[in-house]
C-alpha cells in the first residue's frame, strides 16, 4: 500500500508552498489507494509551540486533506534513541568535537583557497585518549553521519529524473546537537521507515537532503521509499517571493478564497494540464502523474486564484454554503446573484439589494415619466411568470425604448447600481411591491 506523510514543524503557520506540499501528499495517496499521514515534526523544543500544532490540523481541515494518522516526533525519542546506537554502533555514527566557531574558520579557509567548505573529518582521526581528554575539559560533541563514499548515490526521482551524487563532495551531516537534541535528518528517515512510507513527496530544497538520507536508509538496512521532489513556487515576478512565506490559510479565508480554488490551483501549476475551476476532487485525483510535473519554478498567482475562486462559486450549490449566507437567503436568492460574484460574502450585498432599502441615484429628468410608466406597467403585470420581460416588452411598446435606454434606468431604480445579476432572475425576488415603491421612489424629488 501507498502510504505517504505531510511533516510540518509546528514553528509557525503553513504556508502556500506548504500546503501545496501537503496537497501533493493527499493526492497521490488518494489516487493509488493509499494513506496519507501527517507527522508533526516537533524536536526542536524551544521552537515548537502547541498553537501552532492546533492551527496545522485546523489548516489541512479546512483544506479537506484529512490525515489518515497522525505522529508526533517529540513522543518518538526512545526510537530514535535505539536507532542512533545501533548507528553508532556499526560506526556510521560518530563524535565530533570543533565549535560553530571553529567550524566556521575551516569553512572559511577553504573558501579562501578556492575549496568546497566540505567537513574535513578530522573528529574520525582523534583516539579514545583525545575524546577522554576534550570531555574532561567540558567539551561535549555533537555527532555526524559518516557517508560512504565508495558509491555514487543514485535515484530516479520521480519529477526529476536520474539523480546522483558524490558523496565525497559533501560534508557528514550532524544528525544531533550536543546538547542531545535531534536535527531533522536521522529522525526523519526513522520515521519513515517505522510509518511505512513509500513514497516521500516534498520540495526541490530538499534534493540533497534525499542523498544523505538514502544512505542513512541503507545503513539502517530499510528499503528506499520512492521520492518526488516537486519545483519551488515563485511570485508573480517570476523570482522566489518572500511574499508567498506570509501567504496562508488565514490568508486565503480572509480573502473569500473557496478551500476548493486553492486546491484546485495548487494540483495543477507547474504541470502540463491546464488550470481548472473543479469543485469535485476526483477529476484531479484520477489524473495526478508526477511525471506531468515540469522541473521549471511555478508561478503562483493571487490574481489568477481570485479568478478561479469566482469560476467555482458559479458552480457551487446552494447546500456548500447555505450556513455562510444572510438569515433569510435562500436557494433562489443565491442562484440568481451566484453568478455575479467573487467570494460568498458578496452574496449579503446583493441580499440587500434584493430585501432593500436601497440608494439608488436621482433618475435623469428625461427618465422620470418613463419611470413612471413603468411603475404603472408593473402594477398591472402577472407575476407569476417572468415579469421582467414582460414588464421591458409592455415599456417597450409604451415608449419605442429599446437596448439601454429601455433597461438601464430600470436596474439603476430597482437596484441603486447599473450593472449585477440578470433581473430577470432578480425582478420576481424583488417582489412587486418593492418594484412599485422603488420605481416610484425618485419622482417626487
Amino acid at each position: 500500500m501507498t502510504v505517504t506523510r505531510f511533516a510540518p514543524s509546528p514553528t509557525g503557520r503553513l504556508h502556500v508552498g506548504n500546503i501545496r506540499t501537503a496537497l501533493h501528499n493527499w493526492m497521490y495517496a488518494q489516487s493509488t489507494g493509499g494513506r496519507f499521514l501527517l507527522r508533526i515534526d516537533d524536536t526542536d523544543a524551544e521552537r515548537s509551540e502547541e498553537h501552532y500544532v492546533e492551527a496545522i490540523r485546523a489548516d489541512l481541515q479546512w483544506l479537506g486533506l484529512i490525515p489518515d494518522a497522525e505522529m508526533r516526533q517529540s513522543q518518538r525519542f526512545a526510537l530514535y534513541e535505539s536507532r542512533f546506537a545501533e548507528l553508532v554502533a556499526s560506526g556510521r555514527v560518530y563524535p565530533a568535537y570543533e565549535s560553530a566557531q571553529e567550524l566556521d574558520l575551516k569553512r572559511k579557509i577553504q573558501l579562501g583557497r578556492g575549496l568546497p567548505p566540505v567537513y574535513d573529518r578530522a573528529a574520525l582521526a582523534l583516539g579514545d585518549d583525545d575524546r577522554a581528554r576534550l570531555e574532561a575539559d567540558g567539551v561535549q560533541p555533537h555527532w555526524r553521519f559518516r557517508l560512504d563514499h565508495g558509491a555514487t548515490i543514485r535515484w530516479d526521482d520521480a519529477v526529476r529524473g536520474p539523480q546522483s551524487f558524490e558523496p565525497a563532495t559533501m560534508s557528514d551531516p550532524v544528525i544531533r546537537r550536543a546538547d542531545g537534541s535531534w536535527l531533522y535528518m536521522l529522525p526523519s528517515v526513522i520515521d519513515d521507515i517505522d510509518m511505512g512510507v513509500t513514497q516521500v513527496v516534498r520540495g526541490e530544497d530538499h534534493v540533497s537532503n534525499t542523498a544523505l538520507q538514502i544512505q542513512m536508509f541503507e545503513a539502517l538496512g530499510a528499503a528506499l521509499p520512492r521520492f518526488a521532489h516537486a519545483a519551488l513556487l515563485t511570485g508573480n515576478e517570476g523570482k522566489l517571493s518572500k511574499r508567498l512565506g506570509s501567504l496562508g490559510v488565514d490568508h486565503f479565508r480572509g480573502e473569500g478564497i473557496e478551500p476548493q480554488a486553492v486546491r484546485a490551483l495548487l494540483a495543477r501549476i507547474g504541470t502540463s494540464d491546464p488550470v481548472e475551476p473543479v469543485v469535485d476532487m476526483a477529476p484531479l485525483i484520477t489524473g495526478f502523474d508526477f511525471s506531468r510535473f515540469g522541473r521549471a519554478p511555478a508561478r503562483f498567482d493571487e490574481a489568477e486564484l481570485a479568478q478561479l475562486n469566482a469560476r467555482i462559486l458559479h458552480q457551487t450549490p446552494f447546500d456548500a454554503v447555505a450556513d455562510r449566507l444572510p438569515h433569510g437567503m435562500g436557494e433562489a436568492e443565491w442562484e440568481a446573484v451566484r453568478p455575479n460574484l467573487s467570494t460568498v460574502a458578496e452574496a449579503a450585498d446583493w441580499w440587500r439589494v434584493i430585501e432593500g432599502p436601497i440608494d439608488a441615484p436621482e433618475p435623469a429628468e428625461d427618465d422620470r415619466a418613463y419611470l413612471a410608466q413603468a411603475a404603472q406597467a408593473a402594477d398591472r403585470l402577472d407575476w407569476s411568470h417572468d415579469p421582467w420581460h414582460a414588464l421591458t416588452a409592455a415599456l417597450k411598446d409604451m415608449t419605442g425604448r429599446k437596448g439601454k435606454a429601455l433597461f438601464l434606468p430600470l436596474r439603476l431604480a430597482l437596484t441603486g447600481r447599473a450593472q449585477g445579476p440578470d433581473m430577470a432572475a432578480l425582478l420576481p425576488l424583488i417582489g412587486r411591491e418593492r418594484t412599485i415603491a422603488r420605481l416610484s421612489a425618485g419622482l417626487t424629488a
